[in-house]
């Protein structure tokens, strides 16, 4: 498969799965026409300094904490939930650079995070049978046939809210939100009465004393700027590969195609196959591409996978995002790491804790947290066990104040489910759950990088 027979329609001759069935083909293609002359979310310098950040965590010189909701949401998108997920995502960034002693590159499911593949193409309510909901940016997830109806003038509602979650994110961002002296202020209320507190607060005093220390022998963190703000960046499962070729750009400075979607995109476990449309798409665009590896995934099939999403075995190209399932980890994980090592390519190895420990309980879709809690730290006891770096972790949660996984601190049971459970697609951690998840990454990073002889690292990157 010749790299220059690739172009951004190539997809369109290959096999696919998780496609919906447009009724009208001409309405999509006109869709498809007017998002190709749209501006580009991101840049590829955007990405070009991704990649970079990603090579850093390849060579287990930072860590990758990858995380936001399931699935986006149209009626959900504000600025006040915006501004709780961005303040959650920088304290566990926090947490993970200072307890942990590493630096932290901080990517989003956010701003694109809006198409989500199905177990199946249709679903049974009683005597009516419809297709399943897809995503916000495919069909609606009320249960009627007007509803469940692929219709593609979401796609253009779907970018326009990307945009404007990129513009709000980019503020926070740079806008001295995220300066570091304002740590003790992104407690969300309803965190802060809860166990976490405590670490966290804790945690921010140590920053303002050593933002203190600073001051006193002469170095003033207003002239540090990755003190003031952060790098913050955007991910998605390129699902829906006519909006993704509609957003694909020659990039001026380099000729390079690069997916202006997001700065990250990824390929999910149901739709991997090598000779497929999925594989076929991100092959030729030169973003940072994530690779989801399940059970079922093959040392030999990953190798190839590996070879067509990086054939030139670039660092920071490829992040393999392993979601097997606290009981499965260690009978999977193992050979898929040996064999990559083995033939020495270049990748980042995550961990999603949060797709292969879904269970029904209580008539809901939850995730006990012990059980997510568990794969992280199995995660990590094989690449120590293999010699490897446990590169990142890849996590579905938010920042509002959700009851969807059980168990953490506050030992949310199964009858607590139906007390907030949000989400129209897969359950979420909520920020204190999340925040305890930072603290368990933290503890494993320290302890991974007093194994390895490493200094400590005590400033914010």
């Amino acid at each position: 498969m010749a790299a220059d027979r690739w172009s951004p329609e190539s997809w369109r001759s290959r096999p696919i799965a998780q496609v919906p069935t447009y009724p009208e083909p001409a309405a999509l293609a006109e869709v498809e026409r007017q998002l190709a002359g749209f501006p580009p979310l991101v840049f590829a310098g955007e990405a070009r300094k991704l990649k970079r950040a990603l090579a850093r965590v390849s060579a287990g010189e930072a860590f990758l904490l990858q995380g936001g909701d399931c699935a986006e949401s149209f009626s959900e998108h504000s600025a006040d939930n915006i501004r709780d997920f961005f303040r959650v995502f920088l304290q566990m960034a926090v947490v993970m650079t200072f307890a942990g002693s590493s630096p932290v590159v901080k990517v989003g499911r956010i701003a694109g995070q809006f198409a989500k593949p199905r177990s199946a193409p249709t679903e049974k309510q009683g005597d009516v049978e419809l297709p399943s909901y897809r995503g916000d940016i495919v069909n609606d997830n009320a249960f009627t046939p007007e509803a469940r109806t692929p219709d593609p003038r979401r796609q253009l509602e779907a970018y326009r809210q990307s945009a404007a979650t990129l513009n709000l994110l980019r503020a926070f961002a740079t806008g001295g939100y995220a300066n570091l002296e304002n740590a003790h202020r992104w407690m969300l209320g309803f965190v802060k009465d809860s166990p976490q507190s405590g670490r966290y607060q804790e945690l921010a005093d140590r920053i303002t004393e050593t933002l203190g220390f600073m001051r006193a022998i002469g170095l003033d963190p207003e002239q540090h700027q990755e003190l003031r703000q952060t790098d913050i960046y955007t991910s998605h499962e390129a699902l829906l590969l006519g909006y993704e070729q509609a957003m694909t750009r020659v990039d001026s400075t380099t000729g390079d195609y690069y997916d202006t979607s997001g700065h990250m995109i990824w390929i999910g476990d149901r739709t991997r196959q090598s000779d497929h449309g999925h594989v076929e798409f991100a092959r030729g665009v030169k973003n940072p591409v994530g690779l989801k590896c399940g059970p079922s995934l093959k040392p030999d099939d990953l190798l190839r996978l590996v070879d067509i999403l990086n054939p030139a075995n670039e660092p920071g190209r490829l992040t393999l995002i392993c979601r097997f399932g606290s009981d499965k980890i260690a009978d999977h994980l193992p050979a898929l790491v040996r064999s990559v090592e083995r033939e020495g390519r270049n990748v980042v190895w995550s961990t999603d804790p949060m797709h292969g420990n879904t269970i029904t309980a209580a008539g809901y879709k939850t995730r006990p947290f012990d059980r997510i809690m568990s794969e992280i730290r199995s995660f990590f006891a094989i690449h120590r066990a293999e010699g490897t770096y446990a590169g990142g972790v890849h996590l579905e949660m938010t920042g509002k104040n959700v009851t969807e996984c059980t168990g953490g601190a506050r030992a949310i049971s199964e009858t607590n489910l139906s007390e907030s459970y949000d989400t129209s697609c897969d359950p979420r951690l909520n920020a204190e759950q999340s925040i305890e998840v930072a603290f368990l990454v933290a503890e494993l990073l320290k302890e991974e990088r007093q194994a390895r002889g490493l200094p400590e690292v005590d400033a914010a990157e």
